[in-house]
């Protein structure tokens, strides 16, 4: 029986996945919410779209589990309609659909008119930069760029979403000044990679060019940049970084490894002595970034002197934040051709080893910060604790700052001054400066 408190004809979406999945959620959601449609983030309706992730294993069993999940409320009566979209929808949808014969419909990640179609709405396309955000209300994302021309062996992406796209500068600032209308105050710069940014529209990297024009937008506070790659990046972007209060100092730039011949078979066009001279040059231009990376353990053909060569390289460069991710063996990639010889207990081994160096690191670079004084944006109250973050921090994936609760009154959204009294590994606490 169905339950009577299930609201007809309300769409509800699922985001699994990267901040690009979140984008892409929340432009479906404003394009139905435009046609008049009822329209939900992971809350209950009656008709649901899973947007999916297909990037690495882990992620394609969340997704399918979560179909799965659907596809029983649905039998239950408990759901009318599941739709399927998103990057797993992409990759395998003839395997979807004769292992999932159940669900409604599988769409791709480029085929946002036929999904909105099926959900009774039109595709409107001069709703630019008109979405409903599921991020909290003083930041969210603003994606430059579709799809990544980069030959990396390990990597899906380009099978998922394409050949790289930029987005124009005009559009972007219109897409900017709307959320900072809604009272967004962060934005967070996201594609598969900024810095080939413009190649396709402008034939130059044109990153800072968009950048000059994002920070004359009004409200705007903070912008953050994500996903840089290490090859062939605009060292125009530092300059804007260290003249413009706007722009964090911050950049995330996944480097995936260090030892010569891993990032040769990775296809990732750089070396050890290239990457390092890059860091540096980026410390001596911006002193106070903070470098967020990514690293991956466990690729075919990773000795152990490979991984005590990266082991080194991480103590020595002292990242200010450091994710480690064990590598996935993926279908029709480069690598897929080579043999996954590193057992999955060494991979598992070879990640904490990295993260238990970061731990340490981050520990003695938060134990430096005590007594500092920060600029801090509020994210949210927790438990007993305001919870935000700098300028050096991201939301989700970085440090954060806590705040008694019982002591201080603020507002989420609203930028304060704290003085650092405590840290921890990955964790400060904070009291407000008067």
């Amino acid at each position: 029986m169905r339950t009577k408190t299930l609201k007809k004809n309300r769409i509800n979406v699922v985001t699994l996945g990267c901040s690009k999945n979140v984008y892409d959620s929340e432009v479906l959601m404003g394009q139905l919410k435009a046609s008049g449609k009822d329209v939900v983030h992971e809350q209950e309706g009656n008709v649901v779209v899973i947007n999916t992730c297909g990037f690495i294993n882990n992620a394609k069993e969340e997704s399918v589990n979560t179909i799965l999940e659907f596809m029983q409320k649905k039998e239950a009566g408990e759901v009318d309609k599941v739709f399927v979209t998103g990057c797993l929808s992409e990759r395998y949808k003839p395997d979807l659909e004769k292992e999932i014969p159940n669900v409604d419909q599988y769409f791709g990640t480029t085929e946002l008119p036929g999904l909105l179609k099926a959900l009774g709405a039109d595709y409107k396309h001069e709703l630019i930069g008109e979405r409903l955000t599921t991020t909290p209300k003083n930041y969210a994302y603003l994606k430059i760029a579709e799809g990544c021309d980069r030959p990396c062996s390990f990597c899906a992406i380009p099978l998922m979403r394409g050949k790289h796209k930029s987005t124009p500068i005009e559009d972007l600032v219109v897409e900017a000044e709307k959320l900072a209308a809604s009272g967004v105050k962060e934005l967070i710069l996201i594609a598969q990679d900024l810095t080939y940014y413009g190649l396709d529209l402008y034939k130059k990297r044109n990153l800072a060019e968009l950048l000059e024009n994002l920070v004359k937008v009004e409200g705007i506070e903070w912008i953050r940049l994500h996903y840089a790659f290490p090859t062939g990046f605009p060292m125009d972007v530092l300059d804007i970084m260290k003249r413009e209060p706007k722009i964090c100092n911050y950049l995330d730039i996944p480097l995936q490894h260090i030892s010569d011949a891993i990032l040769k078979s990775m296809r990732r066009g750089t070396t050890q002595a290239k990457t390092t001279k890059l860091l540096e040059d980026f410390r001596v231009k911006v002193p106070e970034m903070t470098i967020r990376t990514t690293l991956i353990v466990g690729y075919p053909g990773e000795t152990e002197e490979d991984f005590q060569t990266l082991k080194q390289w991480v103590k020595h460069m002292r990242f200010e934040r450091l994710g480690c991710f064990t590598y996935s063996h993926e279908e029709n990639t480069h690598a897929y051709n080579l043999e996954d010889d590193v057992p999955e207990e060494v991979k598992l081994e070879r990640a904490n080893e990295i993260m238990e160096i970061q731990s340490q690191i981050s520990w003695e670079l938060n134990q430096a910060k005590i007594g500092q004084e920060f600029k801090v944006v509020i994210d949210r109250k927790e438990g007993n604790y305001f919870v935000g973050r700098t300028e050096f921090d991201s939301p989700d994936v970085d440090n954060e700052v806590l705040i008694d609760a019982s002591k201080y009154y603020l507002k989420t959204g609203e930028f304060t001054t704290i003085k650092v009294i405590e840290a921890e590994d990955f964790d400060l606490y904070g009291e407000v400066v008067k």
